[in-house]
């Protein structure tokens, strides 16, 4: 599938170097107290559900309002609705397929359960809220204890406290008890949903996968609803033993740094499946590479030389450049190639052997065909010293093995393409200074993207009000203080959408990354090294910045998106509840097309 990305803007502080008119792709230990004993009371008919809660917490659950609603009412809803037959309110309302059954009462007891279910996982929701609270009030330092004004009693004082004076905050063991107590019903919430679920599985759908961003490992930030993604234990992979003197010569021409970094991925798969060694281009034809990859890590990471850079191949071969033969991969135009890319190759010395497609026929299809790995051994195997195969990026070769975490290759770091270092350490100096460990990042693509999206069969240019609702949710599961903005929207959008991401009464600040200025030393290390202002050099930093988040939302149709999703999942940082903006739904407004 075909992607593309318009440019970053140099002048913005965030960049998404991404343009509309070459964008071509759809996105992609707490220590738990012992309960107190239970009273012993006489037989009763009523159903119990979980332990009573220790005398201490209920005593401040009576008296916490919140916390009493939070527990209760989900529950007097479920009892509600089976013994009022509240069941018809709901009727066409479909949550999860249900296979059709001849018998309406069957009907009727199933949409029940599916309702139940769905009140059971909005109270589950509520409980992990109150858990995250109870992190932020365990770690809040306890204030001291209320003094009138004018006051000259000691802070231990034993004179009598008025009426309307604040509580005490409660005390550790307390707390420790409470949480105790609401882990026990995260749990218990878990299993009903699974017993109701039970008999709606089709196929291999379980309970857990129905439900696969809440989990009950409750330690750390966004505790059971934003955990990390389990790596994958299998991932196929290819051995890359170049010849040392059999040479793949890259070229990459479509859209921006996003887009060539795929087309790059994908030339080396084809260096390892041909044995080839892989030529980079030059930076007079393309973007200087060695500014924003490290090039020796992609070396060191396969244990051998598999990458040089045209300067390399250019002294390697004196006054001798030639590309031997020019294998078309794309038919039409042949190679992706243009009259001014042809002449700037030619002015640096190189030869070019005639262009030939490798499969003419491609030339009248409008989307690419699909190939796998037989088709370009076949096609792309040659004896010849150094061949080409023209621009990558919109080949569609085994795009599941190629796109895997990690890469098709086989080697031993987490990813093989990603940022150099003096990049990665200024992004770690920023998040450090700014953001620290738990925060959003949001990618939010604006410029030339509304009508790149609406002439999409489904548009993915959502009005501001939507999209803060879509932030919302995702900054209420992940429990985090501030969102970091990678955008190219123009300030009087990010101002509006500031002015609408507020969460119960608190408002989350989207915090751009700022201009240069001397005073502040977290990008001391890209101007010392005279990369500082560097449009590209920029872009990827954002990119490394959203990279290290603990939730990621993505532009849907982004190249730059789809790097940074790439880089999180080969560093192993994604998680349950990164997504794209507004994932699954449509922009509830959407302008006609010219």
């Amino acid at each position: 599938m075909a992607r593309t990305e318009s440019p970053a803007t140099s002048s913005s502080p965030s960049h998404c170097s991404d343009e509309d008119e070459e964008e071509r792709r759809n996105l992609v230990p707490q220590n738990d107290a012992k309960p107190l004993p239970l009273r012993r009371s006489p037989p009763s008919s009523s159903f119990e559900i979980a332990p009573a809660v220790p005398p201490r917490v209920g005593f401040r659950l009576w008296s916490s309002r919140p916390y009493l609603l939070a527990f209760s009412l989900p529950l007097i809803l479920v009892l509600l609705f089976f013994s009022l037959g509240l069941g018809r309110l709901f009727q066409g309302i479909s949550f999860v397929p249900v296979a059709s059954s001849s018998s309406s009462g069957g009907d009727l007891m199933r949409e029940s359960e599916l309702r139940a279910l769905y009140l059971l996982k909005n109270q589950q929701t509520e409980l992990f809220r109150l858990w995250n609270l109870t992190l932020s009030a365990g770690a809040a330092p306890s204030p001291p204890p209320f003094l009138p004004p004018n006051s000259t009693s000691a802070p231990n004082s034993t004179s009598p406290v008025k009426a309307d004076q604040p509580k005490a905050p409660i005390s550790s063991p307390t707390l420790d008890e409470f949480r105790s107590a609401l882990i026990k019903q995260i749990k218990l919430n878990k299993e009903i949903q699974s017993s109701l679920l039970s008999s709606h599985r089709f196929g291999n759908l379980s309970a857990e996968a129905s439900d696969e961003n809440v989990g009950t490992d409750l330690a750390g930030p966004g505790v059971g609803l934003c955990r990390k993604v389990d790596k994958s234990a299998d991932r196929r992979t290819i051995e890359w033993k170049p010849k040392k003197d059999r040479f793949l010569f890259a070229i990459c021409l479509s859209g921006q740094m996003s887009n060539h970094l795929i087309c790059l991925e994908k030339h080396m798969f084809f260096a390892a499946l041909l044995d080839r060694v892989l030529v980079l281009p030059s930076a007079k034809v393309d973007y200087q590479y060695d500014r924003v990859l490290d090039i020796n890590h992609i070396n060191e990471c396969l244990g051998r030389k598999v990458v040089i850079s045209f300067d390399e191949f250019a002294e390697m071969k004196k006054n001798k450049m030639k590309i031997d033969r020019f294998i078309c991969y794309i038919a039409s135009p042949p190679c992706f190639l243009d009259e001014d890319h042809t002449k700037r190759l030619k002015n640096m010395g190189l030869s070019l052997a005639k262009a030939e497609a490798a499969w003419p026929e491609d030339a009248k299809l409008k989307t690419q065909k699909k190939r796998v790995v037989g088709d370009i051994i076949h096609k792309f195997s040659s004896n010849d010293e150094v061949i080409a195969i023209g621009d990558m990026f919109y080949a569609d070769v085994e795009e599941e093995w190629v796109m895997q975490p990690g890469g098709p290759l086989a080697h031993k770091c987490k990813t093989v393409i990603q940022p150099s270092r003096l990049i990665y350490l200024t992004a770690q100096r920023f998040v450090q200074t700014f953001l620290g460990s738990n925060f959003i990042a949001l990618h939010f693509r604006r410029h030339g993207f509304l009508k790149f999206c609406n002439e999409k069969k489904e548009s993915c240019f959502f009005p501001i009000p939507q999209a803060a609702e879509c932030i919302l949710r995702v900054a209420e599961k992940a429990n985090a203080p501030v969102i970091y903005l990678s955008t190219d929207a123009t300030e009087i959008e990010t101002n509006l959408l500031q002015s609408l991401v507020v969460l119960g009464d608190k408002q989350i600040p989207l915090f751009k990354r700022p201009s240069h200025n001397s005073a502040e030393k977290w990008d001391a290390l890209l101007y010392r090294s005279r990369l500082g202002g560097d449009s590209q050099v920029e872009a990827m930093l954002d990119k490394t910045i959203c990279a290290m988040s603990s939730v990621f939302i993505g532009a849907s149709g982004s190249t730059f998106t789809e790097d940074i999703i790439r880089l999180r999942r080969g560093w192993e940082s994604d998680s349950k509840c990164d997504e794209y903006l507004c994932q699954g739904e449509l922009p509830n407004y959407i302008a006609e097309n010219e």
